[in-house]
């Protein structure tokens, strides 16, 4: 890159000058207010990206009983439920030649572990209140037909499969970073990694012109369609497995009895995350919902039901959630989160592990049968 101005023609020749940010600070505000500089690429289905500010200053913590360790300049997503971490320097850093990278590889990492759907969905609406923007229209990039717990279970899924952009961003790219940016995309199949150079040229008065030039593209077009953004599902067998390998017998008989009830009354689908999960659609007033999923978590190990609610308050209705809720066994550790849930609408995710349910005597028939009512009542509404 060249030190040259950039001219305007309007009424006359205006030469725009380079020049820096004058703060890290400045730089940071510019991108979370103007996301679009950013937008390169396009989504699954060939739209233009759009990525929307979850974030700025996002905690990222080491562990699940710690607060947050370090500190991420920016988490964007975009409709596809893609995660976008952005960590932002001036050439005036010495640590955007090489400290960068660490950085951003810990705060992948550790998000990737520590980062759950709801402590996403949170911030993203903390930030919406924060800047005077109304959930709608927020929420109306991204979410299409699905709720917002659909939406945020599957970014969850995409930062645990490490399906996620990286993104270093600068004023000035230097070499070193360049050839790391595009060592790293050649190397991780999962996970792309650009470097943004993004240079300033101001006018008389208030004019400004931005100019992003984006590195590492050509060592992401060069990875393999099947390793970008793909992993196989979860399969029923694959649940069974896990079950029948891992599972004590009445642990093994509720989680069997879930994914029976399932198939024969509602749709599985499996998750994609590295872990063994399925989600259930049942058929309701005409609407396929979501109402739970099964997870079988191998680091730590914990097998756990979690409760799709606002998606089931989205589909149908704030007094059918409550119902349902008011219908399902009283499992002690269930029961205090449905009661959160109560106070909030019922737009959560309260979950149960298996253990708390082989505790309690027929609560996993109480589950069934709380849902089949659900089923039999819209049926007998419709």
């Amino acid at each position: 890159m060249t030190d040259q101005p950039v001219f305007v023609l309007g009424n006359a020749l205006q030469a725009l000058e380079p020049t820096a940010f004058e703060t890290e600070a400045e730089f940071q505000e510019l991108l979370a207010r103007h996301p679009r500089v950013l937008d390169f690429g396009s989504l699954a289905d060939g739209q233009s990206l759009r990525l929307v500010l979850v974030a700025r200053e996002m905690g990222v913590p080491t562990s699940g009983e710690s607060g947050p360790a370090y500190w991420l300049d920016h988490l964007f997503v975009d409709a596809d439920g893609v995660p976008t971490l952005v960590e932002v320097k001036r050439a005036s850093d010495t640590r955007i030649r090489r400290e960068v990278v660490g950085q951003m590889l810990d705060y992948a990492a550790n998000g990737a572990r520590y980062w759950p759907g709801a402590l996403l969905q949170r911030s993203f609406e903390e930030t919406c209140s924060a800047d005077g923007r109304s959930l709608d229209e927020a929420y109306g990039e991204l979410l299409g037909d699905r709720s917002p717990e659909e939406f945020w279970s599957t970014v969850e899924e995409r930062l645990v499969a490490g399906q996620m952009r990286l993104l270093f961003v600068a004023d000035r790219i230097p070499l070193e970073l360049r050839a790391i940016v595009e060592f790293l995309n050649r190397q991780m199949r999962q996970t792309d990694v650009y470097a943004v150079e993004l240079t300033q040229y101001r006018g008389n008065g208030d004019l400004r012109v931005l100019v992003p030039r984006i590195h590492g593209e050509v060592a992401t077009a060069a990875k393999s369609p099947s390793g970008r953004r793909t992993k196989q599902r979860t399969t029923r067998a694959d649940m069974d497995a896990v079950i029948r390998a891992r599972l004590a017998p009445e642990l093994s008989r509720i989680a069997t009895a879930l994914l029976d009830h399932a198939t024969v009354r509602g749709r599985l689908e499996g998750g994609t995350a590295k872990y063994p999960s399925m989600s259930v659609y049942y058929p309701v007033a005409g609407r396929q919902v979501p109402f739970w999923t099964l997870s079988l978590y191998d680091n730590p190990v914990k097998e756990e039901l979690a409760f799709s609610f606002g998606s089931i308050t989205h589909h149908l209705g704030l007094d059918r959630a409550a119902a349902f809720a008011r219908s399902l066994p009283a499992v002690p550790e269930l029961a205090k989160k449905l009661e959160v849930q109560r106070e909030k609408g019922y737009k959560g995710w309260p979950s149960v592990p298996l253990s708390a349910l082989a505790a309690e005597a027929g609560a996993v028939e109480g589950i069934l049968a709380a849902i089949q009512e659900l089923m039999d009542d819209q049926e007998t509404s419709a």
